[in-house]
């Protein structure tokens, strides 16, 4: 009777012992796929702060306050399709850009975000039904409270670039993104550019785009004048602030060569010359941009890597990185505070996707030591390294 009841004891004890390995190995997991897929993400972003603007200004005796904007910029996010996505894949890197983005809605409170074109990888040759499965996936990953506004512009991975270009992509797009060509808030001007079009070689959709640049630059004059002519007519006139220009094409650059930072082109790269119409847009297309709407800041996307370049009269443009671990190891994000006369802008870091990486390979690692723990795979090797310790101590 007491054998039996000593087996039976055995017994118990070893599925306890079962039982306590299986919970620590899901409780390993959980913890490992929570910190990988959710905290990483807040520790992060956590880390991001918006940038200070210069001293306000002073009017006599009294300190003039302007309101300042809170928005942020990201581009090229690559929302993969039914073509070239595999599953994995989209899982991966769409929860990834899901996650980034929520968290900074919530950390950061941004009053306005602008996604500066790629927003889709095949929205060039998508047939109705995968364009409307991509859309909808992309207002599920980037949902916004209605305070928060989400503004988009054109690449060429949505609607094409110029060959491709058809005036059915576009109002699809739009039919989508209702994109303002001008949008002020807070007293700033954007002018929201479909770059793609800028060819020049005078095709309908070109003409009419060139067309509604001229009237919006005659907008802009006109908020510069003091005293407004009748040419300027009757309307709502802009706020009186040189604009934020915004497109996904850089403007004319020759390469990357003069771009620094750990965000930028790898050194490899910078040095290959850019094609025009191609990597940016044409000199003549840049040249007019410049001329038409006199920005103070230029804002793009499409090279997936990070560049501060100084165009003429002191115009600086930021090349943003793309958002997704898909293009980059290091994407990343603009935060800017703004106001009608001045400017800050700062960079936001998201997790490295080779950090996430190795923490999943090191758990995967102490899982398999816990197994083998477990079953006793791990004591002869460590008696044999305890046995030759004490050999080389006794020599």
């Amino acid at each position: 009777m007491a054998t039996v009841r000593l087996g039976f004891g055995r017994q118990n004890f070893c599925l306890f012992k079962r039982s306590f390995l299986l919970l620590k190995l899901i409780a390993v997991v959980f913890a490992v796929l929570l910190f990988c897929e959710f905290l990483i993400y807040y520790l992060v972003i956590f880390r991001c702060n918006w940038p200070d603007l210069k001293t306000p200004a002073y009017d006599g005796e009294q300190e003039t306050h302007e309101p300042v904007l809170k928005a942020m910029f990201l581009a090229d996010t690559h929302l993969l399709g039914e073509v070239r996505g595999h599953w994995l894949d989209k899982l991966r890197r769409e929860w990834q850009m899901e996650r980034a983005f929520q968290t900074a809605l919530w950390l950061l409170q941004p009053e306005v975000v602008f996604i500066l074109g790629d927003i889709f990888d095949e929205g060039k040759w998508s047939s109705t039904q995968a364009w409307a499965d991509d859309v909808k996936r992309f207002q599920k990953m980037f949902r916004h409270p209605r305070h928060v506004q989400l503004k988009v512009v054109a690449g060429n991975h949505d609607i094409g670039f110029h060959y491709q270009m058809s005036s059915h992509r576009i109002k699809r797009f739009e039919k989508v993104f209702n994109p303002e060509r001008l949008f002020s808030w807070k007293g700033i001007n954007f002018v929201m550019v479909n770059s793609v079009t800028l060819e020049g070689d005078g095709c309908n959709i070109c003409s009419e785009a060139e067309a509604e640049l001229i009237e919006i630059s005659h907008k802009l004059n006109c908020s510069r004048e003091e005293h407004h002519t009748n040419q300027c007519g009757d309307g709502q006139p802009l706020p009186r602030s040189a604009p934020v220009l915004l497109q996904h094409f850089p403007l004319y650059r020759r390469s990357d060569a003069n771009c620094t930072g750990e965000d930028a082109a790898p050194l490899e790269e910078r040095g290959t010359p850019f094609k025009e119409r191609y990597d940016v847009l044409s000199r003549e297309a840049s040249q007019k941009l410049l001329w038409w709407l006199q920005p103070r800041l230029v804002l793009s996307g499409h090279t997936h890597s990070a560049c501060e370049v100084l165009h003429g009269a002191g115009i600086s443009e930021f090349s943003v990185p793309s958002f997704s671990w898909r293009n980059r190891n290091n994407p990343s994000f603009i935060m800017g505070s703004m106001t009608p006369t001045e400017y800050a802008l700062s960079k936001c870091y998201l997790p490295f996707e080779n950090t996430v990486l190795i923490t999943y390979c090191g758990a995967a690692g102490f899982l398999v030591v816990l197994i083998l723990a477990h079953f006793g795979f791990l004591d002869f090797p460590f008696l044999f390294g305890c046995q030759l310790l004490r050999k080389f101590k006794t020599v």
